[in-house]
């Protein structure tokens, strides 16, 4: 039996070697067009990938797009044009580790790097006073809490939570939220809390049920024990905001199920409007319904 593992382990070792040593696929030519028209601005010495599109004449109106898991800005390809005719500026970015930025190994990626690389973006093209619209997806999600949170009132009182599911709900969006108007916010801010191993626990997608997994502290994915670990100060951040939310949804989302899900997220966040898409649509409604996705975006937007 053990000669029957060490050939096993034998053989796999130079199979391992050349599956690490395989280039990568070469990107497509929508890839290749969506590089060539964006920049990149440097972080701590790494490249973060983002573009900037100006857009409708008359608008002061700037919008910035944060992505999810595991995909990049491509994802807002569909609805881009679109944006564009309302907005002054439309802004997305590819997270570290993420699309056509860097990706550190080893590194300690954390959702609240991420929400610095934002605010590193914004300073960079010289928005710090300006007021944003924040429309994010999945894992841009909680870097978009993270954003809310760093503008709350340092005085605001800290909430508490109901106890079970309901805390850990909203810190695991994984639809579409948009934030308008979110604004001035690279004044002072607070830091993120101390944390002492890195290992936490938490959903894999961000669905209702989270399950109790750890992942490495240098791994992208310790975002998902993030979640769980700082769940009430991200909940606390929507709840606490006097910013106008709202979530464009698909029915046919696995990671987020309905009904249940939008019945929970109406109870815990009575205040946030709701656009719900057409039974047929799932997880990435901007790239599956773009029409409908962007008209539910603008009727939000057009009501302020």
């Amino acid at each position: 039996m053990k000669e029957w593992w060490l050939q096993v382990g034998l053989l796999g070792v130079p199979l391992l070697a050349v599956y690490l040593h395989i280039p990568p696929p070469q990107p497509s030519p929508a890839l290749r067009s969506w590089k060539s028209s964006g920049s990149f601005f440097t972080y701590k010495d790494l490249n973060v990938f983002y573009r900037d599109s100006s857009g409708a004449v008359g608008s002061s109106d700037v919008v910035v797009l944060l992505h999810g898991f595991p995909t990049s800005s491509y994802d807002w390809s569909k609805i881009w044009e679109g944006l564009t005719q309302r907005f002054h500026r439309v802004i997305a970015l590819d997270f570290l580790g993420f699309g056509f930025s860097d990706k550190p190994r080893p590194h300690g990626y954390s959702i609240f790097e991420q929400a610095t690389i934002v605010e590193g973006l914004l300073r960079h093209l010289g928005l710090r006073h300006q007021r944003i619209n924040l429309l994010s997806h999945d894992y841009g999600d909680t870097v978009a809490q993270e954003l809310l949170h760093r503008s709350l009132p340092p005085l605001l009182p800290f909430p508490r939570f109901l106890s079970g599911s309901m805390t850990q709900l909203l810190p695991c969006l994984s639809q579409i939220l948009c934030f308008p108007g979110w604004g001035q916010f690279l004044g002072p801010t607070r830091s993120p809390p101390r944390r002492n191993s890195g290992i936490w626990a938490n959903s894999r997608l961000g669905s209702i049920h989270c399950v109790t997994r750890t992942f490495p502290s240098f791994s992208i994915l310790q975002y998902i024990n993030q979640r769980k670990k700082h769940r009430e100060r991200w909940l606390g951040a929507l709840m606490s905001t006097s910013v106008p939310l709202h979530l464009i949804y698909g029915p046919l989302d696995p990671v987020n199920p309905h009904p249940e899900f939008l019945q929970l997220y109406k109870k815990v966040l009575p205040m946030s409007t709701v656009s719900v898409l057409d039974d047929h649509i799932s997880h990435y409604p901007q790239l599956e319904d773009p029409l409908g996705f962007l008209n539910a975006y603008l009727n939000f937007i057009n009501s302020f």
